[in-house]
């Protein structure tokens, strides 16, 4: 096994792939391992850093329950990467980059809080109301109009080129608000099922839902339907970037699609056992699956088989993981060096520093999004060797973030 170290843990131990990692993180893997529903012991993927109750880029098997807080609040969120016979070439001029990206944006809305202005049609909608009723508010209004939009924070949509000289399109979005309501609600729940059986947790974030109650059957059922919305979310994308590529390159023909999940839960055997395996910020790397694994905004992506290793209960990395976390990526790098790390890729500009307080820290949100703010890819897949086989390496042409 290639796994960089075994860590001691509290009930279980930990078998890390991640070659540093933060205190902030190191801690919540101390409470994540001595959890009393944890199956055999927990996996650490090479992206792994801070988050909330569990950290991003870690993978856990628990036996007979679901902890909301393992899947995340971007429930469902993943990415999805079409193929074309497009010579790279063809979009060699910076300009013209630029057009795609902006055709773009015309048809796909992009940002934090920004949807279609009307509600979109959907039969998933409708088959889940039938079968389900509704549970707390979703699906809502907001959720039809959200169908097919991009979000924020760190989703994006990039213009590639592989090594062998042809266009990609790459797509990463999730559940957006639906998977995180869906998330609060439930964990709400956990926290007083286990406050009411007097569960003693290191950290009250890992509340969990037994599957043999209404809430964990309920969650698991509802956190599934959000997988299917954050599908057909990158779907309805990725539809819209074929439609734009075929307009400024009509001879072009699409290869293959990849449309994957890096936040959810799943029931999996390992180990000889029934358990859901919880992957937050990790991608399912079975043997012979192919995935995706994308780099910073300035990086490479990668699309890769999977091994099949039972060590990392079948996983693998969903990217390359922050090395700062936001606030400090906002305050310690600089725009002019952001700038100077993505010389040849068409992107948006970064937002000038205006104000104080709140208005000064939106101001500078786009820099939490700087090459400079995430580990380098190249170490991530070359930790990981044994999980994935890395298949072609993509570079960023034109990035849209969101």
């Amino acid at each position: 096994m290639k796994w960089i170290k075994e860590m001691p843990g509290g009930r279980i131990p930990v078998k890390s792939w991640c070659a540093e990692l933060d205190e902030f993180a190191r801690k919540q893997v101390e409470a994540l391992a001595s959890h009393p529903t944890l199956f055999r012991h927990v996996a650490l993927m090479p992206d792994c850093h801070g988050g909330l109750g569990m950290p991003i880029g870690g993978v856990i098997a628990v036996k007979d329950a679901v902890i909301p807080s393992a899947v995340g609040v971007d429930i469902g969120c993943g990415m999805i990467a079409v193929e074309t016979d497009v010579p790279a070439e063809h979009f060699a001029d910076m300009r013209f980059r630029r057009g795609f990206q902006e055709a773009l944006k015309a048809r796909i809305p992009v940002g934090e809080g920004v949807a279609h202005k009307t509600q979109q049609s959907w039969e998933g909608f409708e088959r889940y109301l039938d079968a389900h009723g509704s549970v707390c508010d979703f699906p809502n209004g907001l959720d039809r109009k959200n169908l097919g939009t991009l979000g924020g924070g760190n989703h994006f949509i990039e213009l590639q080129a592989s090594d062998a000289g042809f266009v990609w399109m790459m797509i990463h979005s999730g559940s957006r608000n639906l998977g995180q309501r869906i998330e609060r609600f439930y964990q709400q729940k956990a926290m007083k099922l286990c406050e009411m059986f007097h569960v003693k947790l290191s950290d009250p974030h890992l509340a969990f839902l037994p599957m043999k109650t209404d809430e964990g059957r309920a969650y698991f059922r509802d956190m599934n339907f959000a997988l299917e919305y954050a599908r057909e979310n990158r779907s309805r994308m990725m539809a819209a970037c074929r439609e734009t590529l075929a307009e400024f390159a009509p001879d072009a023909h699409f290869l293959r699609e990849v449309n994957i999940h890096h936040n959810y839960a799943a029931l999996e055997n390992h180990f000889g056992e029934d358990v859901f395996v919880h992957r937050k910020g990790a991608t399912r790397a079975r043997e012979g699956e192919i995935g995706i694994i994308p780099g910073s905004m300035g990086t490479a992506s990668y699309i890769v088989r999977g091994l099949g290793n039972a060590e990392s209960f079948t996983s693998c990395s969903h990217g390359a993981g922050r090395r700062l976390s936001r606030t400090r990526a906002c305050m310690e790098l600089k725009a002019e060096d952001c700038d100077a790390a993505l010389q040849g890729i068409v992107f948006e500009r970064w937002k000038k520093y205006k104000g104080f307080g709140k208005s000064a820290r939106s101001g500078l949100l786009d820099l939490s999004e700087a090459p400079q703010a995430y580990k380098e890819i190249e170490s991530v897949i070359a930790a990981e060797t044994d999980l994935i086989e890395p298949l072609v390496r993509l570079r960023p042409l034109a990035s849209l973030k969101g």
